[in-house]
């Protein structure tokens, strides 16, 4: 089942959506200071490129992770996690795109605190 969901996620535009999180993380490790966010933006884009079957979990952050957090949310997060509920909104309104939804809480779930996160 998870294939089928990650084919039609993929068609979809799931492709689009890892085409601009790597493109984010090329432009964020342009600066040496950018290059620990440039990676969670590749780690996030393997994830959209197919996020069924796998699972988000939040880890322990350390020191170092949390003060990461703390500003990709400032920067960056609050404004991706914000669009991918409204996705999720988008798709829970027809039965057929609640799989969807659920996936893009996932991802909101990721795009709000990427450091020390676990993806399995």
């Amino acid at each position: 089942m998870s294939f089928i969901g990650n084919l039609l996620w993929f068609i979809l535009g799931g492709i689009i959506a890892a085409i601009l999180w790597t493109l984010a993380g090329l432009i964020l490790c342009i600066t040496f200071v950018g290059i620990p966010f440039g990676f969670q933006c590749f780690k996030i884009a393997w994830l959209v490129l197919c996020p069924f079957g796998k699972e988000v979990d939040i880890g322990n952050f350390g020191f170092f992770g949390g003060i990461g957090n703390i500003i990709w949310i400032l920067v960056l997060g609050w404004e991706l996690f914000l669009t991918h509920l409204v996705f999720a909104g988008i798709c829970a309104i027809t039965i057929i795109g609640i799989p969807f939804a659920v996936q893009h809480l996932k991802l909101a779930k990721l795009a709000l605190v990427p450091f020390g996160t676990n993806i399995d």
